[in-house]
């Protein structure tokens, strides 16, 4: 079991539109895929047309201690996806854990539970950097970092590594940023495309291939509570992302059978 971390302290860049629909398209190639909802906002729930007034367990309660990871997890409507959902009560759960003795490791010994029934955990952090976001990191074997093709795409990505590096030396020293992953990329204007060539300085070697393009069919998707390659497969941003799953499937696969 592979656990990867969509992470970005900036919020609006595309994070959970890239964990939903990394998901979906990881369990399309036939991957047993946990979607992990580790957002206070819970948009990763409501992204795959989950109710949340309507949950009576969720990872708040696996946080606290109070209930195991299994009895969490809803399965969804699509093969090989599962969903573990959060809603608001999880930013709780994060001020009581903020003295309590193994905080940083909740979520690790949360997912050791279920290393058998999972090859993919992809986990929606929140857009901070937080007692959860950590808990991610240290959790994780990987870090996808969307960032958004704009004017101040680069700032705060500085602390963010920062923060990598830390738990990379002190708590989890098996942790890679996988790759970083253009998003709302809009061909049509020069500052895109400045950007755009920017990220791939500041991060040679790591920029996913495929970029995630402005569209407007990825905007509407969650609102109709499915992944974009169920609301529109044909679209552009659907090509987009199937094509990102199968780099992460080879960056990772191919990393261990070389």
């Amino acid at each position: 079991m592979k656990v990867i971390s969509i992470t970005n302290q900036k919020g609006g860049v595309g994070k959970t539109t890239s964990a939903i629909n990394i998901a979906y398209f990881l369990s399309k190639m036939g991957k047993r895929v946990l979607l992990l909802d580790f957002d206070p906002q819970g948009n990763a729930t409501s992204g795959l047309g989950v109710d949340k007034n309507e949950l009576n367990l969720t990872m708040a309660d696996v946080v606290a201690g109070e209930a195991a990871l299994k009895d969490v997890i809803l399965e969804t409507e699509y093969k090989g996806l599962s969903l573990a959902p959060a809603t608001p009560v999880l930013a709780n759960t994060e001020v009581e854990l903020a003295n309590v003795q193994g905080r940083f490791t909740r979520l690790k010994t949360a997912l050791e539970t279920v290393r058998e029934d999972y090859d993919y955990v992809i986990l929606d952090s929140p857009p901070s950097l937080s007692l959860l976001t950590v808990n991610g990191f240290i959790a994780s074997d990987f870090l996808v970092l969307p960032v958004q093709a704009e004017f101040y795409a680069m700032e705060g990505l500085g602390q963010l590594l920062e923060s990598m590096k830390l738990v990379k030396k002190g708590m989890n020293p098996g942790l890679e940023l996988l790759g970083v992953l253009p998003t709302m990329v809009d061909s049509r204007t020069t500052l895109s495309g400045q950007v755009h060539e920017e990220i791939k300085k500041f991060f040679p070697g790591k920029v996913f291939k495929t970029p995630i393009p402005r569209n407007i069919r990825l905007a509407e998707a969650p609102s109709h509570g499915v992944p974009v390659g169920v609301y529109d497969r044909f679209s552009k941003g659907s090509w987009a992302y199937k094509a990102v799953a199968k780099e992460i499937v080879a960056r990772i696969e191919g990393e261990n059978n070389g």
